[in-house]
């Protein structure tokens, strides 16, 4: 059985979807919360924040792109989007915008359940030491920024945290511990143990794009954060 501490907030505008899933997901652990609409969720999460929110792109009232712009301005928590089958433009942008995971609908239970649970350990996971090198433990620099290994937190010059989510750090822990490798794709999921993407998906280059936004000085000509052209991507 999953830890009943988990709570799993469904945000859905079809009560049919928000019922079916909710009822297999309490059936293994889980406690749930259900949201009609952006509104309802973002009231829920004020009350008693969940650990992790199912939300849907398509709603009425406001959408779940923009539910989940305004929810990264105060939450890290793990969000997995449901999206239409075939709208891969809405993918790419709730990745851009800080989505944990996606899956199309019609949503196949047993694979939500399965991400869940990868967003989960993501998210309570001690950082694991990287094969081949002494692990850093602490503080380290990345650029302006600060990484710490240990709370799994980034800060700016000034001390002030940034937000990331879960699999941001995974990645900016990957490449310190990398520091002057070319790492390709399948290198840096694999070391920041995330292996349920879909093959040739391009996600970590938007997940990249992300992290250059916040430790990067200038994000459209990056100097820490390097593509090698053909190759992958170079720290250092």
């Amino acid at each position: 059985m999953t830890d009943p501490k988990h709570r799993i907030l469904i945000c859905d505008d079809e009560e049919h979807l928000r019922e079916m899933v909710g009822e297999y997901l309490v059936e293994r652990g889980y406690d749930i919360v259900e949201a009609r609409d952006a509104t309802t969720m973002h009231r829920a999460m004020g009350c008693a924040p969940s650990d992790l929110i199912i939300l849907d792109i398509n709603m009425p009232g406001q959408d779940g792109l923009t539910a989940l712009r305004e929810l990264r301005n105060t939450s890290n928590v793990p969000v997995i989007m449901l999206t239409a089958a075939a709208e891969v433009i809405d993918r790419v942008v709730g990745l851009e915008m800080g989505a944990d995971d996606y899956l199309g609908k019609p949503v196949d239970l047993r694979e939500l359940e399965a991400r869940i649970k990868a967003a989960l350990r993501r998210r309570t996971k001690t950082p694991e030491k990287p094969k081949g090198r002494m692990s850093a433990t602490g503080t380290v620099p990345f650029g302006p920024c600060s990484l710490d290994i240990d709370a799994a937190k980034l800060f700016d010059g000034d001390g002030n945290e940034i937000a990331i989510t879960a699999m941001e750090f995974d990645l900016l822990r990957v490449f310190e511990s990398n520091r002057g490798r070319v790492l390709n794709r399948n290198q840096l999921l694999e070391q920041a143990h995330d292996r349920g993407w879909e093959p040739f998906d391009r996600s970590i280059d938007l997940r990249i794009s992300r992290i250059r936004k916040k430790v990067e000085p200038n994000p459209t000509k990056p100097e820490l954060i390097r593509t090698v052209r053909g190759l992958g991507y170079i720290f250092g």
